[in-house]
């Protein structure tokens, strides 16, 4: 699945909306890192409709896409192959074509997220907590089926919701328990916390942090810090950030995309702190 190194290479992110994206910053950093000076990384707005054209229409210069809302899922069915990694989420957010052709499948969203865990010392938990159910929900939990050996409790706003996150959780094999959302704050007494909840959804919980906080993982990163991220820091929790995903998951589509490894995590979430501190 390596891609040629040697030749004026094209790379993007598509997505809809996609001006907000720091993914052109991560991979161009990387590229100038990894001395690619002839690699290209640009955004496309592309939304379901657009996309089996968008794809049609790519030459063979390209060597792989970055796939955020609303494609993940779209686009499996114009894939020649998928990894079991985005087949267990039933969500694509790479895809690399190989040398001869083929477009292949994987979501780096999950190995990002346990790489996350690992730099701060996360190898295993006994029990976490999930707030939120959505397709990063699912994510979540592919990725505690990794590090969590017990139950993960999920904290979801209807029974609709709470359905599908124990159909995960047994897709998964992860122990998943589902519990009002009105009954979120016994979540933050968990060893790991993993909010997967849009921006403002976890203000309320931030008065309620205990005093000895374990892990938060808030995928958020703009605006940041959440106010349950400031106040889970503030009481000496340790605290994984939505950059810190974004750049671990980055760092595999480049390392996949490129055949380079291994990318430059660093100096990529240099970028992406900076980038974030211009807005």
């Amino acid at each position: 699945m390596k891609a040629r190194a040697t030749d004026a290479r094209r790379a993007a992110v598509l997505g809809s909306p996609i001006a907000h994206s720091l993914s052109p910053v991560l991979h161009r950093t990387a590229y100038k890192e990894l001395g690619l000076g002839d690699w290209s990384y640009d955004r496309f707005e592309v939304d379901e409709e657009a996309l089996p054209g968008f794809l049609g229409e790519l030459g063979p210069e390209w060597a792989g896409l970055s796939l955020t809302m609303p494609l993940k899922r779209a686009v499996i069915p114009l894939l020649d192959e998928i990894t079991d990694t985005a087949a267990s989420v039933e969500a694509v957010n790479t895809v690399v074509f190989t040398q001869d052709g083929r477009r292949v499948g994987d979501n780096t969203d999950i190995p990002g997220m346990v790489a996350a865990l690992r730099e701060r010392g996360i190898e295993e938990v006994d029990s976490a907590a999930v707030l939120g159910a959505g397709a990063t929900a699912s994510s979540a939990l592919a990725a505690l089926a990794r590090v969590c050996t017990g139950e993960v409790v999920a904290y979801v706003r209807s029974e609709a919701r709470a359905a599908e996150m124990r159909q995960w959780g047994e897709r998964l094999d992860v122990e998943v328990r589902t519990e009002d959302w009105a009954d979120a704050e016994q979540a933050l007494r968990a060893p790991l916390v993993i909010a997967t909840t849009p921006a403002g959804t976890t203000d309320a919980l931030a008065a309620a942090v205990p005093g000895r906080p374990s892990t938060l993982f808030d995928v958020l990163y703009d605006p940041w810090p959440t106010s349950l991220a400031a106040r889970w820091s503030a009481y000496g929790g340790a605290v994984v950030s939505g950059l810190d995903l974004l750049v671990h998951q980055a760092v595999l589509q480049v390392e996949q995309m490129t055949g380079r490894s291994p990318a430059p995590l660093d100096a990529m979430r240099k970028a992406g702190e900076h980038a974030l501190a211009a807005r």
